[in-house]
């Protein structure tokens, strides 16, 4: 039974309900929240996969029912932007992202208030972006390494520790603390501002945010299981929390690295606030997504697929030198541990079928009603190009032996490639085929009506024969097609 096209998530409830859960978490306290938002605000496309109707900007539009009463400080580890490290799902720098965050934010009517910089140690880097960032109107604050964190409690809750770093001024009741990825120092940020606000005399507290692992589904659930495979770069496990169980008597899942931290926290919230306002960390979150999920089959499914996607990712991260070999045999065991094999993925045996048939790198797609499309190599497009023109045909109505493109288009483009810009390969991209489409619908009925069925390619599935180049990733990426390849390089 086909389950593409159902909806596992009550998105709007969802939204309701997880504004309103931290509303009350607001109030537990009594001046103030500091609120460490894990995940993507933008464009969660992981949780859309997976959760088939939650929409990839569902934790901002829950954000916008709280903008009155929010602000939001944006993290970044100082080492990172030394290091120019890159959002793998964007292709773009750390710094770029926190200036693409601080615009995005501020557009919707999101105040953001301030960017902090941790382990700042006077990075000329750093240094540069602060001044990028003051020019753009953002305060900027530095926190420091503390020697002996996360143990030595007697140094990091003191002047030399916290203490050193610098205290954020907010306005608001909510405070979210976000990042443009892992590793940034969220729940530092937010442990640090703890100490300098109850110095003060302020009653604050702290919760985290987080869509994964959902705490109230099966430890070996699908969607958990999906979160461990799209964490597997972090090492990422998930576990029963052993304190909520302890303390309630109830299961709830966590990962390693809360679990492991939390007796840490534990303390420094006593030594801090003078007692912990959490028995666990379960009970520091606020996620309410498990409570939204209305089919649990279709839920099922979608993870389980994506957990395939990511074998696959692992499979050519490997073979491109990025990644070590544990990773894919870790999203192996994964894969056992859902039941699934690459066979459930009905686009790679049709994929390979036709690379058979016509001894060159092929493609298909499954559409959302199950059909099944291929393209082949040609002395003029790659498979994928030929794939994309297929579809687009199909969604329109139109027969298969049309041409869309003329020759009188294509060929100038493959002579700029190869006698101008070097290439090697004649046969045009995925962009420039779209490109190239897109003029000859100026004066094309067929190529304007296949131009408008566009939108129809998202959450479309797609095996290539052969790993794509960055420019044709980037282009299915943008069209929002889950694409997986063979960890092999074309001839």
């Amino acid at each position: 039974m086909k389950t593409e096209n159902k909806i596992g998530f009550d998105n709007e409830k969802y939204l309701k309900m997880q504004s309103e859960h931290i509303r009350e978490r607001i109030a537990q306290f009594g001046d103030k929240l500091y609120l460490e938002f894990g995940g993507k605000l933008f464009d969660d496309y992981h949780a859309s996969r997976v959760l088939p109707g939650f929409k990839p900007d569902s934790k901002l539009q829950m954000l916008l029912q709280l903008k009155d009463e929010a602000e939001i400080v944006i993290v970044i580890n100082s080492d990172d932007i030394e290091k120019n490290k890159i959002r793998g799902d964007l292709g773009i720098t750390y710094d770029t992202d926190v200036i693409r965050l601080v615009n995005a934010f501020t557009k919707i009517g999101l105040y953001v208030s301030s960017v902090v910089l941790t382990r700042y140690d006077n990075q000329p880097t750093a240094d540069a972006f602060q001044s990028r960032l003051e020019a753009l109107g953002v305060k900027v604050y530095h926190h420091y390494s503390i020697k002996g964190y996360p143990s030595d409690l007697q140094r990091i809750i003191s002047d030399e520790g916290y203490g050193k770093n610098d205290y954020i001024e907010t306005s608001r009741r909510l405070v979210v603390i976000t990042a443009p990825g892992p590793g940034s120092g969220k729940m530092a940020t937010c442990l640090s501002q703890l100490y300098h606000e109850h110095k003060r005399g302020k009653n604050v507290g702290y919760a985290k945010f987080e869509t994964f692992p959902i705490w109230n589904l099966p430890l070996r659930h699908p969607v958990n299981i999906a979160y461990e495979a799209a964490t597997s770069d972090l090492n990422d496990v998930n576990m029963i929390d052993p304190f909520h169980l302890e303390a309630y008597g109830k299961t709830t899942v966590n990962y390693n690295r809360d679990v492991e931290i939390f007796p840490v926290l534990n303390a420094m919230f006593e030594k801090i606030l003078g007692e912990s306002p959490y028995k666990s960390p379960t009970d520091m979150g606020v996620n309410m997504a498990g409570n939204c999920i209305i089919d649990d089959d279709v839920v099922c499914k979608a993870a389980c697929d994506e957990v395939i996607r990511r074998y696959y990712t692992a499979k050519c991260d490997y073979r491109k030198g990025l990644i070590p070999q544990d990773e894919v045999i870790k999203l192996e065991l994964l894969m056992k541990q859902a039941n699934v094999t690459p066979d459930d993925r009905r686009v790679v045996a049709a994929a390979l079928k036709r690379e058979e048939e016509t001894g060159a790198p092929a493609a298909a797609m499954e559409l959302p009603d199950g059909t099944i499309l291929t393209g082949k190599t040609s002395e003029l497009l790659g498979a994928v190009s030929a794939l994309l023109l297929n579809a687009l045909k199909h969604f329109a109505g139109i027969d298969d032996k049309v041409l869309l493109m003329s020759p009188h288009v294509i060929e100038p483009i493959m002579d700029l490639k190869v006698n101008h810009l070097g290439n090697n390969n004649p046969r045009i991209h995925t962009d420039e085929t779209l490109l190239a489409l897109s003029i000859c619908a100026n004066t094309d009925s067929n190529a304007k009506l296949a131009m408008e069925q566009i939108s129809k390619l998202r959450g479309c599935e797609v095996h290539s024969t052969v790993i794509l180049s960055q420019v044709d990733e980037r282009i299915f990426k943008r069209l929002g097609i889950n694409l997986t390849c063979e960890p092999k390089y074309s001839a």
